[in-house]
């Protein structure tokens, strides 16, 4: 299969790990580290892209030392979300993702309901996987 072909569906990994806008900031660094995941997609109360809140943001936190208690996800999260349909191919995302210097990327409907993620670290093992096993 020709790399520049292959669809975000084909990559994307359709078990997303959400969390809600209201989540205490504490509770979602929690559930990166026992998920062992980069970010996690924030769900409004209608079940829809609200934001993405990652590992950086919370390093970020913690390195400003200044957040209330009771400060929740809402307060911290990413807002202006890239996101991606699942018919674009992997060349879209890695363009998309290199322009915008993220490395998540949120699939979607087409309608705000989240339905995947594809990250960096996908389209690496995809391009190791073909490259090594002399797939074009």
């Amino acid at each position: 299969m020709e790399t520049d072909a292959a669809s975000v569906e084909k990559l994307m990994t359709p078990a997303v790990v959400t969390t809600a806008v209201d989540t205490p900031v504490e509770s979602a660094a929690n559930t990166l580290l026992t998920e062992n995941i980069g970010s996690l997609v924030v769900l409004d109360n209608d079940d829809l892209l609200a934001g993405v809140l990652t590992g950086t943001d919370l390093l970020e936190i913690v390195a400003e030392n200044d957040h209330p208690s009771g400060a929740t996800v809402a307060d911290y999260m990413s807002t202006d979300v890239e996101t991606i349909t699942p018919q674009k191919t992997i060349t879209d995302a890695a363009a998309t993702m290199m322009s915008r210097g993220i490395e998540h990327l949120p699939v979607t409907d087409g309608e705000g309901g989240v339905i995947g993620m594809i990250s960096t670290t996908d389209l690496t093992g995809y391009l190791t996987m073909t490259h090594t096993s002399g797939v074009d």
